[in-house]
């Protein structure tokens, strides 16, 4: 059975006094949270630290997002081995908005899945259509195509990999796609990756990221195929997130 996965991608969010009390008021509501549920939070590269500091194992602290390089003069960046080295094992990568505002190419994308199964981490590898693609029927070759770029992995470095579907014309837009639309998609994920990884792909999980809400959580996650969420939004907010994670029991 799959151990489903609640993560918060708290983005280009809050200071360091109001991160570290959201994590701190998450943290408090551990003895509640399902033990079939592995519950991450993506707070700013800044604030990783003083998350990491505290040290509960019960809410991992992870990363939005790492360099395509390891070193080097690439002013700004930060590199999976600097993540690695503060107690980092798990970045996003491949986010819609890094996609589409910020302009990384399926090629980048992979290139970062490499660089951290290279570093032993583990990947949150997003992938997702947008409207005019689902709107004009492509966004099944859309997905397909998303997902290529991880279909030549072997399979022990497959492993290390959980995959977050994020319809694009649903991230911060109020609208979700219905539990029978992400399970049509989840599902389809997984036979393309069964193509590559057989029963391997089983054992993947496959998250939905799109206004992931306490009130739509039940049933999106009830979904076969559904594996739990990546929240946005609603991370930010301690109640409602600790809703979302009771509802992935």
């Amino acid at each position: 059975m799959r151990k489903k996965i609640v993560a918060g991608n708290w983005k280009m969010n809050g200071n360091l006094a109001s991160s570290s009390s959201l994590y701190a008021d998450i943290v408090k509501a551990k003895a509640s949270f399902p033990e079939n549920v592995e519950v991450m939070v993506a707070p700013s590269f800044v604030f990783i630290p003083e998350l990491k500091a505290k040290n509960d194992s019960r809410v991992s602290v992870i990363a939005q997002n790492c360099a395509t390089n390891d070193e080097g003069a690439f002013t700004g960046e930060v590199s999976a081995s600097m993540l690695k080295s503060i107690g980092v094992d798990t970045v996003i990568v491949g986010h819609s908005e890094r996609r589409h505002i910020f302009g990384e190419s399926i090629r980048e994308v992979s290139e970062k899945v490499m660089i951290l199964l290279k570093h032993n981490m583990n990947v949150v590898f997003c992938i997702g259509e947008q409207l005019d693609e689902r709107k004009s029927d492509s966004h099944f070759k859309v997905i397909s195509d998303q997902l290529a770029s991880i279909q030549n992995l072997d399979p022990v470095l497959f492993e290390k990999v959980i995959v977050a579907y994020e319809p694009v014309w649903a991230i911060g837009t109020g609208e979700t796609a219905s539990p029978q639309q992400a399970q049509e998609m989840h599902a389809f994920i997984r036979e393309e990756l069964k193509k590559s990884y057989g029963n391997l792909a089983d054992q993947t999980r496959i998250l939905y990221g799109g206004s992931v809400k306490p009130s739509n959580a039940k049933e999106l996650f009830s979904q076969t195929d559904v594996d739990g969420g990546l929240v946005g939004g609603a991370s930010l907010n301690a109640a409602d997130f600790i809703q979302i994670i009771l509802a992935a029991d």
